[in-house]
Formats: structure tokens, sequence, C-alpha cells
């Protein structure tokens, strides 16, 4: 007869180790016995849990071994277990991921040259959505609203911000778990990354010929939408393509991507503002051919997506799409990362979408050549901004890869933004913007660098990254909604109270005040996360 000894050495016939399987559980034994629970001390002093039902050799843990390390050891290992009373850990679960960590999600082991490629692609696209976007919506769209009313040229931009952050933020999460559930022989990420780009460029090349309110809302929200079409399956590859070991790496160059483009998208911006009419004219035909020909750029830049048409997928019917869409449930961590960046991301949009009428109106106030003086302003900031996110962000990666954090840093780069947008409410003068410049920007190159990993880092189902990502980049576009919502309110607030027609100094004093508390906050919230470092 068999015997088994636990951990104090304790032999018992075979036969008393049924009891310890759960009462729905059947035994090999002929004889009757009555379904207990074993209360064998394990090493840790406490109660064993009940077993759960074993894998035989073909079960689908044993043939997943198998497949994944071609070893027959290992697959006859699981198999052995067949025989031993003992609970078998579920090979989906993320606490038992032991794939190799330079093997992506999807399977495939990137050469070196795959791994630039993918850097490569992520760090020049990056720049190149940044550069139009934020020149565009922080500088020219804001000018142009002013050009058609100037009183009410804020609360225009904080409309035209909050509905097409809606579209957006509808759009990020339709389009992610759209190409999470597509099959063709181009992938299920490249055809909606090329789609996006040329509905984003379409939108906003035609804003350049309408002078209506409410045309250019409507188009600036097909432009949003086209965006998101393009942006959720972009950041999903990051998910699907790139190994644990070095996500952080590549997450760090797309951080700097991001951080030089929004820079240089002022810098530009601000140039092409002191241009005049030709000067806006131009800015949107610069949205229109980067945008149109972006998607194409990175999926040619990429190594080729692999088809995908034979992959296994659900039968789609009306309820597994509206399941699709599903937020994910019992993941405390996802959502403490989708709160802490769509707060850290509403503060830094807060100052950042009204930069122009923070300089007119703030620091130049009374000036008559307040315009020319604010977009000069404007550009030197940039230059500040571009050297030390470039520094923060190419460094900050790679360090936290070696020290295998995410948390801390990312909440530190918060705090850092805080204290940078302090600057200007100690000195309303062009040094306290620059300080600002300074200070925050590098704060927001060490976020940018580091939180697309944390992002990844959270993700409770890798399965389901397009569709999760897409939630979680909902702070890009709720933070929009915030930033301009807030900033609206504020100046409204402190106008009305003041009785003034025009934006008064306390108006944008109180801006910075109210972005740096929800910064904090946004850092505390990323402290929070418990499964992440």
């Amino acid at each position: 007869m068999t015997e088994m000894t636990d951990d104090n050495d304790v032999k018992q016939p075979a036969d008393s180790a049924a009891p310890a399987q759960s009462s729905t559980t059947s035994t090999t034994s002929t004889t009757p016995t009555t379904p207990t629970t074993s209360t064998t001390p394990t090493t840790s002093g406490q109660p064993a849990a009940p077993a759960s039902a074993a894998p035989t050799a073909t079960s689908v843990p044993v043939q997943a071994a198998k497949l994944a390390t071609g070893d027959e050891t290992v697959a006859g290992g699981l198999a052995t277990l067949a025989s031993v009373d003992t609970a078998v850990p579920d090979e989906a679960s993320a606490f038992m991921d032991m794939r190799d960590p330079m093997v992506s999600a999807d399977g495939h082991r990137p050469t070196t040259a795959e791994l630039i490629r993918l850097g490569v692609g992520f760090t020049i696209s990056a720049v190149a959505c940044a550069i139009p976007w934020v020149a565009l919506s922080t500088i020219i769209l804001p000018r142009v609203f002013e050009l058609i009313n100037p009183d009410t040229k804020v609360a225009m931009l904080g409309l035209v911000n909050a509905i097409g952050s809606i579209a957006a933020l509808l759009a990020n999460i339709v389009f992610g778990t759209l190409s999470d559930l597509t099959r063709s022989r181009f992938g299920k990420r490249t055809p909606w990354i090329v789609a996006g780009g040329l509905v984003t460029g379409a939108s906003i090349g035609l804003i350049s010929i309408v002078n209506n309110e409410a045309v250019i809302v409507t188009l600036w929200c097909c432009a949003q939408i086209g965006y998101n079409m393009m942006l959720a399956p972009y950041v999903a590859t990051m998910s699907d393509r790139v190994p644990d070991k070095v996500r952080g790496t590549i997450s760090g160059f797309y951080g700097a991507g991001i951080a030089i483009g929004q820079t240089l998208g002022s810098f530009v911006g601000a140039l092409l503002l002191a241009r005049g009419s030709s000067g806006i004219f131009s800015a949107w035909m610069m949205g229109m051919g980067i945008f149109g020909l972006c998607g194409i750029f990175v999926v040619a830049v990429w190594p080729r997506e692999r088809g995908n048409k034979t992959e296994v997928r659900a039968p789609i019917t009306a309820k597994s799409v509206v399941m699709s869409f599903r937020p994910p449930r019992h993941a405390p961590d996802f959502y403490y990362a989708l709160a802490g960046r769509t707060l850290m991301m509403g503060g830094y949009w807060m100052i950042n979408t009204y930069q122009l009428y923070i300089a007119q109106d703030y620091i130049y106030a009374g000036d008559p050549n307040a315009t020319k003086k604010a977009a000069a302003l404007i550009a030197s900031m940039a230059i500040v901004t571009l050297i030390v996110s470039l520094v923060a962000a190419v460094t900050a990666g790679p360090i936290t890869d070696r020290l295998g954090m995410r948390k801390l840093p990312v909440a530190f780069a918060s705090c850092l933004f805080a204290v940078g947008s302090l600057m200007p409410l100690l000195f309303r003068s062009p040094v306290g913007m620059y300080l600002f410049a300074g200070i925050a920007g590098l704060g927001y190159g060490i976020y940018n660098a580091i939180d697309q990993a944390l992002n990844v880092a959270v993700l409770p189902n890798p399965k389901e990254a397009g569709k999760d990502l897409g939630i979680l980049n909902l702070a890009n576009t709720l933070s929009t909604v915030i930033g301009s919502l807030l900033t609206s309110a504020v100046v409204l607030i402190v106008k009305s109270a003041l009785g003034t027609t025009q934006a008064p100094v306390q108006a944008y004093a109180f801006v910075f005040v109210v972005a740096i508390c929800i910064v904090l906050v946004a850092a505390f919230l990323i402290t929070r996360i418990r499964n992440v470092r």
C-alpha cells in the first residue's frame, strides 16, 4: 500500500488521503469513505486547503507545459501530480506566469533587430504625433476661438475639449476592444492603426477651411475619434509584442518621444502663431499630413504583425460583444493606476491647455504686446522642457528596469510636477514660468518614461490588453475633460466673483493651486498599488 509523508514525516495510508479532497471529488477506492477536510498542518502552521482535481497526462496544464517547453520531463512531472493528492495551480493565473521574460505575450521571442525596430517605431511615432497635437490643441485652436469671439474663448475651449474627450473616451474603449476581436492576415492591430491615422488627418485638414464654432467642434471630435482609433491598438502593441524584460526601456523611449514631441509642439505652435493667419493654416496642414502618414509609417517600421486569421475566437454574439466591453473586476491596482493617471494628467492639462492664456493674462497682464511676448515665452519654455524631459525620459526607463520598480518613481514624478507648478505662484514673472518648465518638465519626463510600463504591469488579463489598456487610456481623455473643465470653472467663478468680463490675474493663480492639489492626490493613489514595486 502506497504511503505519503507530510512535512512532519507522519506516514498515513493512501486511503486516508481521500478525506483531504472535496466532498464532490471521487476517489479510486471502492470502499465508501466519509468526506472530511484534512487538518494536517503545513509548514506554515495552517491547515491545508482542500485540493482541487489533479491533472491527467492529457489535461490542459500538462499539454501546455509540454508545448511551452518541448520537454517531456516537465510534462511528465505535471502528469505525476495526478497520482498525488495536491492542489494544482492554474496555469492561466498571473501569479503563476513562468514565461521567459524575453518572450512577448504573443509567444514570440523578438531578435535584437526587432526590438530596435519596435523601439524606433514607438519613439518616432510618439514624437511625430505629439508635435501637431500639442501645437493645435494648446496654441492654434485657442487662438482660433479667440479670433472668432474673445469674450467666449475660455468657455469654447473648455467645451470643445469636454465634448471631444467624451468622443475620444468612447472611441478608445470601442476600438481597443474591436482590435482584440479582429482576425485578419494583417493581424489585429495594424488595420486600426492605419485607418485611425487617415481619419485623424482628414478631420484636421477640414478644420482649416471652416470658421464656424459648431463645425470646428464637430470636426475636432472626429479627429479625436480617429486619433483614439489609432492610439488604442498602438498602445496595446506594447503589451502584445514587447517582452517584460525590456518593456521599461522601450516604454522609456516611448515616453521620451512624447515628452520631446509635446515640447516641440509648443515650440512649433508658438512659431506658427507668430506668423498670423498663414501660420495657423500651415499648422492645420501640418497636422493633416503627419497624422495621415503616421499610422502607415509606424506599421512599416515595426516588424510586420503576424496574421491571426486562424487564431481561436469565441463566437461573436450580442452578449459576447457587450461583455467584451466590461471593465475588469477584482483588480484594485488597475483602478488605482487609472485614477492616478487621470488626476495627474488632469493637473498637467489644467496648465498646458491654457498656457497661451496664462502667459497673456497672468504673466503679461496689461501689456499691449502680451500675445507676442507670450508666444516668445512659450517657445523659450519649450526649449527648457525639451532638455530636462529628454534626459529624464531616456534615463528613467533603464534605471527602473534595473531596479525593478515602477510605482514609486511614478509617484515621485507626480510630486516633482507639483513642486514645479508652485513656481509661477511664488514668482509671477517669466522666471517663474521657466522654473515651472524645468522642474515640472523633469517630473513629467520621468512620469511619461515609466507610467506606460506601470499600466501594463497592472493589467489583470493580457488576453484583453487592447480593451483594458483602452480603459487605462481613458485617463488621457478624462484628464483633458477634467483639466479643461476645472480651469474653465475656476476662471468663470473668479470672473463672476469680481464682476469682470476678462479673466483676472487671480483666476490663474487659483488654477495653479487646484492643479497642485489634484496632482498630489494622484501621487497618493499610485502609492496604493500593492502588487507592483
